[in-house]
């Protein structure tokens, strides 16, 4: 169950169209539903996205708490999950970028977002960085 904060989120991107106000105007959201590595079922979450190519960047920062965002934890139990941008809904499925593409996928991040710069102080972990591409529906 997301928290009621995501939730409103949630709520109002999908009644605006992918849009949304408050302290995420104008970023780029992307709604990620997984399915829960324990409980099975759909859990949706909405995540910054930072556009790379033909695929989406996103960051389990989880706010630079010490450990990792459970959205990120479905995605390496079931790789598959569903994206909505904007207006649009399609299916994903999750790669895991390691090494120096990590490194600079996450500059490229701290630069659309400099709040990003300050979770990774925040924590010891080694911040995951996860690229997201489209499936065949």
């Amino acid at each position: 169950m997301p928290s009621d904060f995501n939730q409103q989120i949630i709520d109002e991107f999908r009644a605006n169209e992918g849009r949304v106000g408050g302290m995420f105007e104008g970023a780029p959201l992307v709604l990620l539903t997984t399915t829960g590595a324990k409980s099975g079922k759909p859990v949706t979450t909405p995540v910054m996205y930072l556009a790379d190519g033909d695929r989406y960047i996103v960051i389990a920062s989880n706010a630079g708490a010490d450990n990792h965002p459970a959205w990120y934890h479905n995605l390496r139990a079931n790789p598959e999950a569903t994206a909505e941008i904007g207006t649009e809904t399609f299916q994903v499925k999750a790669e895991f970028v390691e090494g120096e593409e990590r490194d600079q996928l996450y500059a490229r991040m701290v630069a659309q977002a400099p709040g990003f710069a300050e979770y990774e102080a925040k924590t010891t972990r080694r911040i995951p960085v996860v690229a997201l591409y489209r499936t065949a529906a």
